[in-house]
């Protein structure tokens, strides 16, 4: 598991990232807004990107939402 850190409402919070490589799929959390979401290694593109904000946009604000679901993307490309 990686832990990475992000700003959320002007204070640093942690994202749990799990990556279960045996059976292909991620799963990340931010316990601060009481977040969490797994998707397997075929999930990408735009649309899943959008699918990723969208279930953010219910935590914080849609533009925060936005940036922090290519942040989380973005991260577990890298894994």
């Amino acid at each position: 598991m990686k832990i990475r850190k992000t700003v959320l409402h002007d204070r640093e919070v942690n994202v749990y990232v799990y990556e279960n490589k045996k059976e292909a799929y991620f799963v990340t959390a931010i316990p601060d807004i009481e977040w969490s979401k797994d998707f397997t290694y075929e999930d990408a593109g735009e649309a899943f990107l959008q699918n990723l904000a969208n279930s953010l946009a219910h935590c914080v604000e849609r533009e925060e939402a936005e940036e922090l679901a290519q942040r989380v993307y973005q991260w577990t490309r890298e894994m």
